[in-house]
């Protein structure tokens, strides 16, 4: 596959378009039956205010397959980075993981003293941050970082640590790759910081990667380029990865399944396609029909009304009840559960109302 710019940006008017551009090409029945590298429970995150306690992760649940890559969507403050942070269990105080299992191969990730998780994050499960300025360690070279870790999960001594970070600066497309390995984050380009921390995340051969919007910081050129180096070096590893973003078009091209989450919760889940192409849940279609298209003329694009409320007005049944057009009184007091949609496989809907 090789995504140009131009097809990156038609990408970004998929959602008005049957999705054609099945990159993994996998069966439905395939991933049912595959077992799940990760398996979330029941997780809930909530943070300890003076104006009272939130959850800004509120009871979801779902599974990551071998190979597979789930892409989690919505606006922002809807949860997404959150999740990701839990299962890397970097929520520090006033944030407390409060409830739910998130297990890596079986093996309970929340519930690893900091020792046992210290010895998974950066090996066996890694994470490429939303803005690697901030991610990186402004005083050390890149390769200083890299080589540090790959030290402690593979053992390698310096001088093979060494080589082996200059291998995956290449291997993401960094050129010169023995000077930038010796150059510190300011000296490298948006871009290519951005590579430098792809290659750290793929450094230890990781099971599972989070990517937490990875390509939000870039211009569109740079985007396309590192999608399809990620999707590559996805495809070369067989990793499970877990994609967030707000772009649709991004998730339409990268994810296999979509979560779409709101206020903490999940609206809606599913194959790429079937989401995409049929919106069931009031919201995951107002941000479809929010994306501007190729070719549409039109004085104003289409938004959803309000705002997203603060976690303590949020109401005490669906979270997106103050904004839906859909909403019925028992919206306003229960929750709607995540009812499956039987004629499509791992599909669910949380609405008394869908479309």
């Amino acid at each position: 596959m090789s995504l140009s710019a131009a097809s990156f940006i038609f990408a970004f008017d998929s959602c008005s378009y049957p999705v054609q551009h099945d990159l993994k090409k996998r069966k439905a029945q395939d991933l049912i039956t595959s077992n799940p590298v990760l398996k979330v429970d029941q997780l809930e995150t909530t943070f300890f205010l003076k104006s009272g306690p939130f959850k800004a992760v509120n009871r979801i649940s779902y599974e990551i397959n071998q190979g597979q890559t789930l892409g989690i969507v919505g606006e922002s403050g809807c949860g997404k980075s959150v999740t990701s942070f839990s299962l890397m269990k970097l929520i520090g105080a006033p944030g407390k993981i409060t409830h739910g299992s998130a297990k890596l191969n079986g093996v309970d990730l929340i519930q690893m003293s900091p020792g046992e998780i210290e010895n998974v994050r950066g090996g066996k499960m890694a994470m490429i941050f939303q803005e690697p300025m901030t991610a990186l360690n402004p005083v050390l070279t890149i390769g200083y970082q890299m080589s540090e870790q790959i030290i402690k999960h593979l053992r390698y001594n310096k001088s093979d640590a060494r080589n082996r970070s200059i291998e995956m600066l290449e291997l993401v497309g960094i050129p010169s790759a023995k000077d930038r390995h010796d150059s510190y984050p300011h000296q490298l380009s948006g871009g290519m910081r951005q590579r430098a921390m792809i290659a750290m995340a793929l450094s230890c051969n990781p099971q599972f990667l989070i990517a937490d919007e990875p390509t939000t910081a870039l211009d569109v050129t740079i985007q396309a380029q590192i999608l399809e180096l990620f999707q590559g070096l996805q495809e070369k590893l067989n990793m499970s990865v877990q994609f967030i973003t707000h772009d649709l078009g991004v998730i339409s091209e990268v994810s296999d399944q979509i979560l779409v989450m709101y206020g903490g919760q999940m609206c809606e889940t599913g194959n790429t396609q079937d989401v995409i192409n049929s919106p069931r849940h009031p919201y995951t279609a107002a941000l479809i029909q929010s994306r501007p298209k190729l070719g549409q003329k039109v004085s104003r694009l289409k938004t959803i009304e309000g705002s997203v409320p603060a976690p303590h007005e949020l109401p005490q049944g669906c979270p997106f009840a103050t904004r839906c057009t859909r909403v019925k009184t028992e919206c306003w007091t229960v929750k709607p559960p995540m009812t499956p949609i039987t004629s499509q496989p791992l599909r669910a809907v949380a609405c008394f109302n869908p479309l």
